[in-house]
């Protein structure tokens, strides 16, 4: 907002020697002292700085009054004394000889137990005057009058020493008028400046809201561990407007850096003690720490990756009673220091962030349990598929190799011999169709799309399978386009998962297995005209279970549409790429 401009100065008001007394305005002077005071009366109300209102309202006292001197005692919030003393009309070298204001005390004091009008020809006359201090200017003639805010005095205008004799009737009109229209003006200052802080306290409320509605859809939306802690990072610097902030994950007993956001150059895995840092002292008292020097750290700042930092700002994580770690935020900017309200808001911010930080972790835990569930239970598969299968035919050639070797006619001992290479063969292949279901070596020699139609091709010749292959994959050659090769593995399991399914179960005579890359996901779709699955055996089991965690553990989904004549497997796994 523009500043408003000054009003006009009151053409004939006393301000100089060349008057003679306050007796002789003319009516013309106070026709122009009233027009003043119109004029100035929405001028004071349109300034909306307190400091530059209140200067101008001394000056335009002393104008339309004559005083040479102007001062306003505001008054405490018990209205018993003089909290600050404002002067117009002195020098700076009085100022300083003055020295310290004055508390309310004497004539000044009048006016604040009782709050009326006070005119006096010659102050230092009066019984309650105290005199002045040494180096204070000599003044005779005082004009007091309170300003009164909603009934209630919130401080007094003081005019002194009158140029021209005393202070008449019509001055003490004009003081009280301007008293009137300042009362006006700085409840407006006043009444404005509160609305601002409250504008400001409910933007932070809503950035906080914002922040923690944000954590409160990462969890839902997103439950890898590293994702939310940047997030928790990101928006918690930002509703205390920190500089920088980290988060302290707790790992045994140690604090370690997991995530940060902001300026500094904090290493992740960065570790401090929990027994002997004041970041562990937060966690374990699930008390906040607001600290206005960092030197107070007991692990300094440095250790952190953070050397320029100087206030803190620590608040604990807590998940229903057990401490996760802590929020440390550094250096608010322009101020630095951290507030109550600042404290406030990010001990709010942390206990959604705790929520978000305790659920990412049960799901990486559980996570974890399911891939080691599913390697044991691969393992167990193919310990079954080796005993049930291979030992016992191993034992069958044994014996077929006995028989060989005590076989006295030639031609019986060769037939047993053939007997033998032929069944060493048949599990020479077996033992290598359970190697290629561990690990098919045309996935890392040749790439995704050849591992693929060799896959469709065993189960043609083993199962009679008639499987055709539509696959939109990156041409093996292209290695900067190539896939992840944990994302050609996941992609190559659910195919090989979903066609033992369909061998095993569904009794069909075809299948379409499509695999596509867009830009954001791979979409895998396993297509039969079996008999299909219920109900109970689409949420059972028939590797069905296997196949839903492979995709949740990258990061992707698997659905099941199924009816007699043909079931759909679908698998959505977000994109990467090699390098």
């Amino acid at each position: 907002m523009s500043e408003p401009t000054p009003p006009p100065k009151a053409a004939g008001v006393l301000r100089g020697p060349q008057r003679n007394s306050a007796a002789q305005l003319t009516a013309r002077d106070e026709e122009s002292r009233l027009e003043h005071l119109i004029e100035v009366g929405p001028w004071l109300i349109t300034e909306l700085d307190l400091e530059t209102l209140l200067d101008r309202f001394l000056e335009t006292a002393r104008e339309t009054t004559g005083a040479r001197y102007a001062a306003l005692g505001v008054l405490d919030t018990n209205r018993r004394q003089i909290e600050s003393f404002l002067t117009r009309g002195l020098s700076e070298d009085q100022e300083m000889a003055i020295g310290p204001r004055p508390r309310g005390g004497g004539i000044l004091g009048m006016l604040i137990n009782e709050p009326k009008s006070l005119r006096l020809a010659d102050l230092t006359r009066h019984p309650n005057s105290y005199g002045f201090p040494a180096g204070h200017p000599p003044m005779r003639s005082f004009l007091g009058v309170p300003i009164l805010i909603r009934g209630e005095a919130w401080g007094n205008l003081y005019l002194t020493d009158k140029i021209g004799g005393e202070f008449t009737e019509v001055d003490e009109q004009t003081a009280v008028t301007l008293a009137a229209w300042a009362a006006v003006a700085i409840e407006h200052t006043r009444l404005l400046d509160a609305a601002s802080r409250r504008e400001h306290e409910l933007e932070r409320a809503l950035r906080s809201l914002e922040a923690t509605q944000a954590i409160a859809v990462a969890v839902g939306a997103e439950t890898a561990l590293d994702p939310v802690l940047e997030l928790i990072a990101k928006r918690g610097r930002a509703i205390v407007e920190a500089r920088t902030l980290l988060i302290l994950l707790r790992d045994g007993e140690e604090l370690v850096v997991a995530a940060g956001a902001g300026h500094g150059d904090p290493h992740p895995g960065l570790t401090v003690p929990i027994a002997d840092s004041t970041s562990g002292q937060v966690m374990i008292s699930h008390r906040p720490a607001r600290l206005t020097d960092v030197g107070e750290l007991r692990v300094p700042a440095e250790a952190l990756g953070l050397p320029d930092v100087h206030s803190a700002l620590l608040v604990p994580l807590v998940y229903r009673g057990h401490a996760l770690g802590v929020l440390a935020a550094f250096d608010r900017d322009q101020v630095l220091e951290f507030s109550e309200e600042d404290e406030q808001v990010l001990v709010a911010f942390a206990a959604s962030a705790a929520t978000a930080v305790a659920t990412a972790q049960t799901v990486r835990a559980d996570r974890l349990r399911h891939t080691l569930d599913a390697a044991e239970a691969e393992r167990k598969h193919f310990a079954r598929e080796l005993h049930d299968e291979t030992l016992q035919a191993l034992a069958g050639l044994k014996l077929l190799a006995v028989a060989a070797q005590r076989a006295a006619d030639p031609s019986q001992m060769r037939e047993l011999l053939d007997a033998l290479a032929g069944g060493l063969e048949t599990e020479i292949e077996n033992l290598h169709a359970i190697i290629s279901e561990l690990r098919p070596a045309a996935l890392d020699d040749l790439g995704l799309r050849p591992a693929i139609e060799t896959l469709a091709e065993h189960h043609l010749v083993a199962n009679g399978l008639d499987v055709k292959c539509d696959l939109g994959l990156p041409d093996p050659t292209q290695r900067d386009r190539r896939l992840a090769p944990e994302l050609e593995t996941t992609v190559y399991r659910l195919i090989q998962e979903a066609l033992t399914n369909v061998a095993k179960h569904a009794d069909a005579k075809h299948v379409t297995v499509i695999a596509e890359v867009g830009d954001e996901h791979v979409r895998i779709e396993v297509v039969d005209d079996g008999v299909g699955f219920n109900h109970d055996a689409v949420t059972a089991g028939f590797g069905l279970t296997g196949m839903r965690e492979r995709a949740e553990l990258a990061g992707g989904t698997v659905s099941i549409a199924s009816r007699p004549g043909e079931t759909r497997i679908t698998a959505l796994v977000p994109s990467r790429y090699a390098g």
